[in-house]
């Protein structure tokens, strides 16, 4: 009996079916480079109170990161997925990044690390040449490890840029010392709203010329871009200005499966938040894409749209809670808790109705285990 919006309890009996897991070590997809932005498990034994320094699970969160590159899918990681500014700080995050690292390189698998400007302290007073040495001092760390480096948008050149000039100067000093190209970040208010009026402008559209130009620039050292804007059209519109070699990874987590499938103008690639939960569906989506399946592709991934929705509703920011409570419902960690206190930030109806949407979805790959777990959630929250 699963509590729903209406106060009362409704009856739930998983039915979904699972996609057909890929064998271990399957190949990655050949007609889209794709990313899943993975999550961190806490440790639940070593306290991580709000504001206290981070203490992960390592095992779990090294074990779900082989989870995806097994399914042959690449690891996005450090990033706002893994709390990046909701309470994973910096010594972690570097320690994070070597470690995610290392275990890619064991096994020739794809990770890509988030550099950004997170351990400045925060508040007024930062200059753009600050941002600079701080986003060069974590790129160092992500390069040494051996990592794709992903420039994460920042909230500290957002509060002392004075204009798109300013963003241009910054990234293409980084972009002129980067030893391999790397992907770009562009994150949505949704997602930050410390990050309003990012490029020099407060409306996105108006972006998209400042974003353009700085990529035509550099084009040799971008790989791609990551647009978390959760608006298609727009995506669209930056996606046809980019340069030839030059990726766009959709970011968009309600979208993702028109913007991934493309058009006879083109096609985004895929770095998702999302991929995490569904990890499973959305290898299978896209080996059918490879083989040509297009209506094959669309039976699996669609029905997870829902879901995306669901987990990524307003207040957008808190979408990790929901992804690692799935986490915990597929058994890929022993307990629902997050770093800072984040399995906090959705409540009992909201995980109700991600449970009965991941059912739908198929991507339950245990409905006994998930049940149980769900039954003893309730049961510690007063539902009998």
């Amino acid at each position: 009996m699963l509590p729903a919006a209406d106060g009362r309890l409704r009856e739930f009996t998983p039915r979904g079916a699972p996609p057909a897991p890929a064998a271990a070590d399957a190949p990655p997809p050949r007609s889209r480079t794709a990313y899943a932005a993975a999550h961190v498990v806490a440790d639940p034994l070593a306290g991580n109170a709000i504001g206290a320094p981070a203490r992960l699970d390592w095992d779990a969160t090294l074990a779900f990161r082989h989870h995806i590159w097994d399914l042959g899918l690449g690891v996005a990681d450090a990033m706002d997925t893994a709390q990046r500014g909701m309470g994973l700080d910096w010594p972690a995050t570097a320690e994070l990044i070597r470690r995610s690292a290392a275990e890619a390189a064991s096994r020739g698998a794809a990770v890509c690390c988030g550099a950004g400007t997170d351990h400045l302290e925060p508040g007024a007073g930062t200059t753009p040449k600050e941002v600079e040495a701080a986003y060069t001092e974590q790129l160092e760390t992500v390069e040494g490890a051996g990592a794709t480096p992903v420039l994460m948008a920042s909230r500290h050149l957002a509060a002392c840029a004075r204009g798109p000039a300013d963003y241009a100067a910054v990234y293409g000093r980084l972009l002129e010392q980067v030893r391999a190209p790397v992907i770009l970040h562009w994150l949505g208010t949704a997602f930050d709203p410390a990050l309003a009026g990012y490029w020099g402008h407060d409306d996105p559209a108006e972006a998209i010329d400042t974003v353009a130009a700085i990529i035509a620039d550099h084009a040799s050292r971008v790989d791609g871009i990551k647009v978390s804007l959760l608006d298609a059209e727009l995506e669209v519109r930056l996606r046809e200005r980019l340069p030839a070699g030059v990726r766009l990874y959709t970011g968009d987590d309600f979208n993702y499966p028109e913007l991934i499938e493309g058009d006879a103008g083109g096609h985004s690639h895929a770095l998702l938040g999302i991929f995490a939960a569904i990890a499973p569906a959305a290898a299978a989506a896209l080996r059918a894409l490879d083989a040509g399946d297009t209506a094959g592709y669309r039976t699996v991934l669609e029905p997870t749209v829902p879901l995306a929705r669901h987990i990524f509703a307003a207040p957008t920011y808190y979408y990790k809670t929901g992804i690692a409570f799935l986490s915990w419902l597929n058994g890929h960690q022993p307990g629902f808790t997050m770093v800072g206190g984040l399995h906090s930030a959705r409540d009992l109806v909201h995980l109700s109705e991600a449970l009965r949407l991941a059912d739908a979805a198929g991507v339950l790959t245990d409905p006994d285990l998930a049940v149980t777990r769900m039954r003893a959630l309730l049961e510690i929250s007063g539902v009998r």
